[in-house]
């Protein structure tokens, strides 16, 4: 380019302003792959999380993720994400607004809980009693 000729920018690209998401549901056949997929995969992470519940770890976050991707298609799915983050803030706002002995109280339930949970699981699947084991560890017997 020499120095005679102008400078022109060329326009920007004007993007389409519907999402990927929408083009693809622009498309009947589209629509029905995007529902199923999205249908498939959101059950599948729902159901993982449902098996990971009992035990230690993020199972209900793995729940919460999986209907949040159930959400991306199904009405029914974004009520009850919406139910449920409102329900959980309400909780945690309840549960900061308690006093730090109230707070412990609350902490030690759900410990004893969970406890009781993994305690119930591993008896159930594999046959452990680990209140024994446990027990015999700490008497030395």
């Amino acid at each position: 380019m020499s120095q005679s000729e102008p400078l022109t920018e060329s326009p920007p690209e004007k993007h389409s302003p519907l999402g990927a998401l929408d083009r693809i549901r622009a498309n009947p056949s589209g629509r029905l792959a995007l529902k199923i997929g999205v249908g498939i995969l959101g059950t599948v992470v729902v159901a993982v999380g449902i098996v990971l519940i009992p035990f230690p770890g993020p199972g209900w976050a793995i729940v919460i993720l999986g209907l949040a991707i159930l959400a991306v298609e199904f009405a029914w799915a974004r009520r009850l994400l919406h139910f449920t983050k409102k329900h959980v803030q309400a909780w945690t706002h309840w549960v900061l607004r308690q006093s730090l002995p109230m707070r412990a109280l609350i902490g030690l339930a759900g410990f004893i809980f969970i406890s009781a949970v993994v305690w119930l699981s591993v008896k159930l699947t594999m046959g452990v009693d680990l209140a024994a084991v446990i027990w015999k560890f700490v008497t030395g017997g």
